[in-house]
């Protein structure tokens, strides 16, 4: 182990809370929301309840755009000051051209290591902490991204949502899948694996059975699990009902740390309100 000094960063949408990107001193890096033809970046110019109140002003989803290669380019150069590399996770690969411009960008600069992460929301966050962690130790950036992309694969990730509509109306879902769910009142697991987003077990009935029928049956295996940290994720859903997601996770599985974070408004504009997953890594 060395003496170098890693700054570590990530794009916004790795949703971790205020509190976690203080604590870890992680910098973000936002993409642009587009709503109505302006451009926010997200969680500096935006929050997910103004985006919210703004698509339902204007009946338009909102779009996303990733960081491009001069604002990484000039992220990289402010983030490397004072420190001898820096590591940067993007969302997948498969979801934005995130990581390909990012590549571009570390490419001219140098010692900076750009990690695909293959996933969305808090299961970037896992890694980002996890790295945070082991440079704060004093690994090398070479032995944190090594442990790390064999790590990546162990990381579980989904999350149900409560309406189509903004995967609809995203270009995401079909109109008809949509109307399909809606009309059944189904809520929809989705999976992120291999880097994609796909359509899981299907749940039916209120909010609150199918978070908590989702959480028993993701956490149904505890000896499979991982029990370091989960993260519970939502895109606005009211207190009451996290904390008693909280306490069914606890009862599955004794996590030693479960942090609650609000979804930015890269993931909200996709997912829409309501919308909550657990995010934990396999053993």
């Amino acid at each position: 182990m060395g003496t170098q000094t890693i700054r570590i960063s990530a794009d916004s949408t790795c949703d971790l809370s205020p509190a976690l990107v203080s604590r870890y001193h992680i910098a973000i890096a936002p993409l642009q929301v587009i709503v109505a033809g302006k451009p926010y970046l997200d969680g500096v110019e935006i929050d997910p309840d103004r985006l919210f109140a703004m698509v339902e002003k204007t009946g338009k989803i909102g779009s996303t755009t990733a960081v491009n290669l001069d604002e990484y380019l000039a992220f990289f150069r402010a983030q490397r000051k004072g420190f001898d590399a820096e590591i940067h996770f993007t969302i997948s690969s498969e979801m934005s051209s995130c990581f390909q411009n990012a590549c571009a960008a570390a490419a001219e600069l140098g010692n900076v290591y750009v990690i695909d992460s293959r996933n969305l929301s808090t299961g970037i966050g896992q890694l980002v902490l996890d790295a945070a962690g082991m440079a704060s130790e004093g690994f090398s950036a070479e032995e944190i991204v090594r442990r790390l992309e064999e790590k990546k694969a162990k990381l579980d990730v989904s999350f149900v949502l409560d309406t189509l509509d903004y995967l609809r109306r995203g270009g995401r879902c079909s109109t008809v899948a949509a109307l399909g769910a809606n009309l059944l009142k189904l809520k929809p697991c989705i999976q992120v694996t291999e880097g994609a987003m796909g359509v899981g077990k299907k749940y039916r009935g209120t909010l609150e059975s199918a978070f908590l029928n989702y959480v028993h049956d993701k956490l149904a295996q505890p000896d499979t699990v991982d029990p370091g940290r989960i993260f519970i994720t939502h895109s606005g859903v009211d207190a009451a009902l996290v904390e008693k997601v909280k306490a069914a996770v606890l009862e599955c599985v004794p996590f030693r740390e479960v942090h609650i974070t609000r979804a930015g408004c890269t993931i909200s504009n996709h997912c829409g309100p309501n919308c909550l997953g657990i995010l934990f890594y396999r053993k």
